[in-house]
């Protein structure tokens, strides 16, 4: 079973890739998501159903059947990205006493990759966080905590949340002030909220740190070949924060072996 709802979740996932690529593209250009119909970056042509299948449209079409456009690669890569860590978290957290293997788990991290490929796109892209995505993982989130911790449980991770998001608030404004420009954007300190929500206290502070080692070579190669040391955070919070939620025994394994020394 295992290995068929791997396939499964990894189709799945392409779907959802696709859904996210019209997201995070549009949603920053204050363009419609949900009513209006898919359409050729190009030429605007409304496309058909069968030219919308994740993966295979792009292996088949690879141009526009109107204009003749070239369908961006990149649109292929981040719907079979989004598959792979789709089904790489399902095996991750993969239980065979539970309904189809499903844990609790599983679920917050399909929500976690969600937001990584949305925030890589719109970040790296437009340099921005979407508020939409990380209120309905909250929400999400939320719910989750509380079917699996009680409603106490549950608020008590949205304290937590805020408690992270108070602090990230407050280092942002003190750096901003001292370097005399934006230290943190408004949508990673954002987005430390849902971070402070699925992690807790200790690690959301161990992604962070992580998140900072992740940010550093590429901020160092941004500085040398374009002369820019302004990179977005975002990827690399939501990275570390993937990354942190995978392993997490691992992380806290780590914890007490060096608070025992």
């Amino acid at each position: 079973m295992l290995i068929s709802m791997m396939i499964i979740l990894f189709y799945f996932g392409a779907i959802m890739g696709s859904f996210y690529l019209v997201i995070a593209t549009r949603l920053p250009k204050n363009e419609d998501v949900l009513v209006s119909r898919s359409h050729c970056d190009n030429c605007k042509a409304i496309l058909k159903w069968y030219q919308l299948i994740p993966l295979f449209s792009y292996l088949f079409l690879r141009k526009c059947p109107i204009c003749k456009c070239k369908i961006p690669s990149i649109n292929f890569l981040i719907e079979m990205f989004t598959g792979i860590i789709f089904a790489f978290i399902y095996y991750s957290f993969y239980n065979p006493a539970t309904t189809l293997g499903f844990t609790t788990n599983t679920f917050i991290g399909l929500i976690i990759a969600s937001l990584v490929v949305i925030i890589f796109i719109t970040d790296f892209k437009y340099l921005m966080i979407l508020d939409s995505p990380l209120v309905i993982s909250s929400i999400l989130v939320f719910i989750i905590k509380w079917y699996s911790l009680g409603f106490i449980g549950a608020l008590k991770s949205v304290g937590t949340g805020l408690l992270i998001f108070a602090i990230m608030y407050i280092f942002g404004t003190v750096c901003s002030k001292i370097f005399k420009k934006e230290a943190l954007g408004g949508g990673d300190i954002k987005f430390s909220f849902v971070l402070g929500m699925i992690l807790g206290i200790k690690m959301s502070f161990i992604a962070i740190i992580l998140s900072a080692f992740l940010a550093l070579p590429v901020s160092v190669a941004s500085l040398l070949i374009t002369k820019n040391n302004e990179v977005p955070f975002g990827p690399f919070l939501v990275g570390a924060l993937f990354i942190v939620f995978v392993y997490f025994e691992k992380f806290n394994n780590i914890l007490i072996l060096l608070f025992s020394i």
